[in-house]
């Protein structure tokens, strides 16, 4: 015959075995989910784009506006260096950004690209941007960085403009420690 303590310690053992195993399913969950998207392609934007079609269209034109943001713990000043240019579809393009880390401490952060329209992001193919890597900036540095990219020629006919935006946020857990 089970007593009453022996009941309760029984479903005390089954409640810590389920929250056991949901932490363990919590923590297993990231590294599984970037797993998934690396196999299926999605979230990559942390390298560069292949390019299949490399021939210019000099039917038509298409601008590019650029944006840049950083999230407002960051203490860094992110621009780019021209607000728009006008290219043709398939024409290799470079931009620059700027960027000046504006504390007294080397801060690292990451930037993460979106687009408007948000069905541009599929044609927009970018061969070199410093959102591939993190940037680690020392106290009051500056520096410029490129964008090297390409508009592939089957974007739609009605897309005439697009916004390239960059938001860069700090990495946590990067500060280096005095020693």
């Amino acid at each position: 015959m089970v007593t009453q303590a022996q009941s309760n310690l029984l479903t005390m053992r089954k409640l810590v075995v389920i929250a056991v195993a949901m932490f363990g399913f919590g923590f297993a969950l990231a590294p599984f989910y970037k797993k998934i998207c690396e196999v299926a392609g999605l979230n990559s934007v942390i390298r560069a784009d292949e390019v299949v079609n490399t021939q210019v269209d000099a039917t038509r034109f298409v601008t590019v506006e650029f944006d840049s943001n950083v999230r407002s713990n960051l203490p860094w000043a992110f621009r780019p260096l021209e607000a728009s240019v006008r290219i043709h579809p398939g024409e290799l393009t470079t931009v620059m950004y700027e960027i000046r880390n504006n504390s007294s401490r080397a801060i690292t952060g990451q930037a993460i690209p979106s687009y408007g329209p948000q069905l541009a992001g599929r044609y927009f193919k970018k061969l070199e941007c410093f959102c591939f890597t993190q940037q680690t900036l020392a106290p009051h540095e500056a520096r410029r960085m490129p964008v090297v990219f390409v508009i592939e020629k089957g974007l739609p006919d009605d897309v005439r403009t697009i916004t390239l935006s960059y938001t860069f946020f700090e990495v946590e857990g990067t500060a280096r420690k005095a020693g």
